[in-house]
Formats: structure tokens, C-alpha cells, sequence
């Protein structure tokens, strides 16, 4: 006699696909598990702001002289508020955290298990890319706002301090508020290609910070590569009075300037997803 048996089907529970809030939730608790970046962000921003501390303190001491010139509208002087010095310690800065949340992952192995977890890669990059930028936005608007108030509040005890409805003062603030995330996603897009730390480094700093020194602002073809990097833009932008037209530098634009910020961090995400999406882990 033949026993016939029923054979149940097995019900497979699949995973729901993982949300885009949860890829930037991890990837927010990534970044803050690393104990150096609370300290670094904290120093930084102190160095950035108390180095225009000290160049309004200069200026302070400069002006100590009294008469009627003191008592003309005040001038901004924006290289107080946004001294180069600080700020590009923190375009230094900014690049090397951005590019420590791709190549940490390499270095450490980690990479294979969270694309094994998440395998849209592309979208794990650009949560990593959110975050960065996020991050540094609201670190550098801190930095910009708190440079500012530091330096006319000092430059205030000689009556040169200005408000911030002052002519160039808004562009002023925007643009340093944005250049600490615009250096952190190209170090960013630098390590998707890199993939190794000290070369993302090194590259992140001759990138940002050597390569425009490498061309003159004298000739308009090296000119115009040198206003394509992002410190000749920034410097422009921070910036109020307008170019002398009988100097043989040839100066940036405005809208120019602008340009550079939006095209650089694009390209630079852009680039990250097409890489991780086409090379192995």
C-alpha cells in the first residue's frame, strides 16, 4: 500500500528593502563612533574663530589712532572675519573628514559587510554624501556666524565694526557657511576613487589648497583655471569691493565663483556613485 504524504510549502520571509533614512542613520552613528571626530570639529571650529580673534585684535591695535577718519562709515573688513589662515585650515580639515567616511571603511574591511547588507551602492554613497554635507554646513555656518560676531565685536571698540546688513556681508557669511561641506564632499569623491588614506589626503590637500597656486592669476588661460578652484572662489566671494580694473590680476566674478561651489561637490558625488557602483569592494 502506497502512503501518500502532503507536503506543506515553506513560506519565505523576505527582508523589507532598507530605507533611505536607515542609510543615513547608519551612517550618521558611523561617523560620531569615531572618537577624533567631536575633538576635531570642536578644535576647529576654536582655531578658525579665534584666528579672527586675533587678526581683529591686529587690526584693533592698528587703528588705535583718533580723528576724523575714525569717525567716517566704517569699512567691512572681511579678511578680520575670514582670515585665510583659518579658513584654510578648515577646507583641510572638511576634505579629510569627508574623505573618512569612505576610506575608513576600506581600510578597515568594513566595506564588504555594509554592501552586503545594502548592495544599492549608490544610494550608500549618497547617504554618506548627506551626512558630510549636513554635518559641515551647520559646522561651518557656526564657524562663519561666530568669526563675524567675534571680529566686529572687537573691531566695535574703534567704531570700525559693521552690522551684517552691510554690503557684502551676507555673501560673505554664505560663502564661508558653504565651504566647509563644498571641501568635504570633494574629499569625499576623492576617496570613492582613491581608496586608500594617505593618498585621499595628500591629494585632498594639493587639490584644495596647492594646485592654485600652481597657476597665475596674470594670463587669462592660467587665470581661468586658477578661478575654478574653490579657495579663489571663496576668496571672491568673501570679498566686497570690486576688482581694480587698472591691476594686470585678472579677478574672479561673482556668479562665476558660485558656479565653482555648486560644480565642484556635484561632480565630485556624481563621481563617488558611478565608482562604487562599478567597482568591486
Amino acid at each position: 500500500m502506497t502512503t501518500h504524504r502532503t507536503v506543506t510549502p515553506t513560506a519565505f520571509v523576505t527582508e523589507p528593502p532598507v530605507r533611505f533614512r536607515d542609510l543615513l542613520a547608519a551612517e550618521w552613528i558611523k561617523m560620531w563612533s569615531l572618537r577624533s571626530t567631536p575633538w576635531t570639529i570642536a578644535l576647529t571650529v576654536l582655531f578658525v574663530i579665534g584666528s579672527s580673534a586675533v587678526a581683529a585684535l591686529a587690526d584693533y591695535d592698528n587703528l588705535s589712532g583718533s580723528g576724523a577718519s575714525m569717525r567716517q562709515p566704517p569699512v567691512f573688513l572681511p579678511f578680520d572675519a575670514f582670515p585665510p589662515a583659518g579658513y584654510m585650515t578648515l577646507m583641510l580639515v572638511a576634505g579629510s573628514l569627508g574623505a573618512l567616511a569612505v576610506v575608513s571603511e576600506y581600510s578597515s574591511g568594513l566595506i564588504r559587510t555594509t554592501t552586503v547588507a545594502v548592495p544599492a551602492r549608490g544610494s550608500l554613497m549618497l547617504a554618506k554624501a548627506v551626512v558630510s554635507a549636513s554635518l559641515w554646513t551647520v559646522v561651518g555656518t557656526v564657524i562663519s556666524t561666530g568669526s563675524f560676531l567675534t571680529s566686529q565685536a572687537i573691531l566695535d571698540g574703534r567704531h570700525t565694526g559693521v552690522p551684517i546688513t552691510h554690503p557684502g556681508v551676507v555673501r560673505a557669511l554664505v560663502a564661508s557657511a558653504l565651504l566647509a561641506p563644498v571641501c568635504a564632499l570633494i574629499g569625499l569623491g576623492l576617496a570613492a576613487l582613491i581608496r586608500h588614506s594617505a593618498a585621499t589626503m595628500v591629494t585632498s590637500a594639493f587639490t584644495l589648497l596647492m594646485l592654485p597656486t600652481i597657476f597665475s592669476q596674470t594670463k587669462r588661460w592660467s587665470a581661468d583655471i586658477n578661478h575654478a578652484m574653490v579657495v579663489t572662489a571663496w576668496k571672491r566671494l568673501v570679498q566686497n569691493w570690486p576688482p581694480d580694473p587698472t591691476s594686470p590680476v585678472l579677478s574672479a566674478t561673482v556668479p562665476g565663483s558660485w558656479s565653482v561651489y555648486a560644480v565642484w561637490p556635484l561632480v565630485a558625488v556624481v563621481l563617488a556613485v558611478v565608482v562604487v557602483r562599478r567597482r568591486d569592494v
